[in-house]
């Protein structure tokens, strides 16, 4: 049976149905109301105004390579600038070949890069790293927890050292359908309320955040990827499929085949979610450490060091931990601990790394940022 014409020029022969639509385009129609989609999103939802220096989180991924790219297309249309930004969060044969993907597309497009490291921001530590000290701790399937938060104060410092004023992250719908399954499936009434809209307006001195890619399905990034011939990495990190993501997102395949608006509808409900006064979050303090935004007296990206540094990591993490402000025993530091370093923070003011994605926000670690 032949391909039908295409729903929106009517000339060319149409080379796929959208997923959700199912409306038959040709692939220059499709790439163009993708574009058209996301200058939408953007503009109706005011992320980046006119003149905004733009910090790209850029992993190598599909996602964050589809952000670039079509942030670079809207760029005349919008009035900003970019740069891409990148993190290094040492995983050995993974992070390597990931970043070469990332240094390929800053050097087609002709856009700056930075990068930062963990090991340069936090006293030493890398994922591997992070990985041997809680392997026998019982906490080894955290990894991606740690690095969701570590990954996100990295890349709130990488934007600061190029003056940007906003940072824009790949999420998108089926990222955010999984965090809203996840925070439901934990009873995280704290994340569940902070993790509706596009985005953070940058409270408490932080850069604002936005996630232009948060209505638009995977498979449409894929395909979009598929069609404009983009270059990305797409290895699964090793750390990756011990992540409580993975059980939320095998849930939402199973909801999405018995009803295929589920991914937009978790999303949507995330953004009108109201809770009962009891049950929201109480408002953050200042971290007595770093000075970053907290809910506690220690922000989480220092509550997560300090237990690595102990040689302690089950104090930052699981609900039925010890306080994070509590101070341990002494004398108890492991084999991988290190000296307490400051946690090196771009602002006093900086944004609590707790993030709204939740905390096994695996998405950068995969290459999905």
């Amino acid at each position: 049976m032949p391909a039908p014409q295409c729903a929106s020029c009517h000339k060319a022969r149409a080379a796929l149905r959208r997923p959700r639509s199912g409306q038959a385009l040709c692939t220059t129609c499709f790439c163009a109301s993708f574009e058209a989609e996301v200058l939408h999103t953007v503009v109706a939802g005011r992320l980046l105004p006119p003149g905004a220096v733009v910090a790209v989180g850029a992993s190598g991924g599909k996602d964050s390579t589809v952000l670039a790219h079509v942030l670079r297309e809207l760029a005349p249309h919008l009035g900003i600038s970019l740069h891409l930004v990148a993190v290094d969060e040492g995983i050995g044969g993974y992070r390597d070949a990931a970043l070469a993907a990332v240094r390929r597309q800053a050097a087609r497009w002709e856009l700056p890069l930075t990068v930062v490291a963990y090991a340069e921001l936090f006293g030493g530590w890398t994922m591997d790293a992070v990985a041997r000290s809680t392997a026998g701790s019982g906490r080894s399937r955290s990894c991606c927890t740690f690095c969701g938060v570590l990954r996100r104060r990295a890349l709130e410092e990488g934007a600061r050292r190029v003056g940007a004023t906003h940072v824009v992250t790949g999420h998108n719908a089926d990222d955010m359908a999984e965090t809203v399954l996840m925070n439901f499936l934990r009873g995280d009434a704290g994340r569940l309320a902070r993790g509706g809209g596009l985005g953070s307006p940058g409270e408490g001195g932080a850069l604002p955040r936005c996630r232009p890619l948060q209505l638009a399905s995977q498979k449409e990034v894929v395909l979009y990827a598929h069609f404009r011939r983009l270059d990305y990495f797409s290895e699964e990190c090793v750390y990756a499929p011990e992540a409580f993501r993975g059980h939320a997102r095998d849930l939402l395949k199973l909801l999405e085949a018995a009803r295929p608006s589920a991914v937009l509808d978790l999303v949507h409900s995330a953004e009108r979610l109201a809770l009962a006064p009891a049950a929201r979050p109480p408002p953050p303090g200042a971290c007595s450490r770093c000075g970053a935004l907290a809910s506690r007296a220690l922000c989480q990206a220092c509550a997560l060091l300090d237990g690595l540094n102990r040689g302690r990591p089950r104090l930052a993490i699981g609900k039925g931990r010890r306080g994070l402000d509590e101070e341990g025993p002494p004398g108890r530091r492991g084999s991988h601990s290190r000296p307490d370093p400051p946690l090196r923070s771009p602002s006093p003011a900086s944004r609590d790394s707790s993030s709204p994605l939740g905390s096994d926000d695996d998405v950068g670690v995969r290459g999905r940022l």
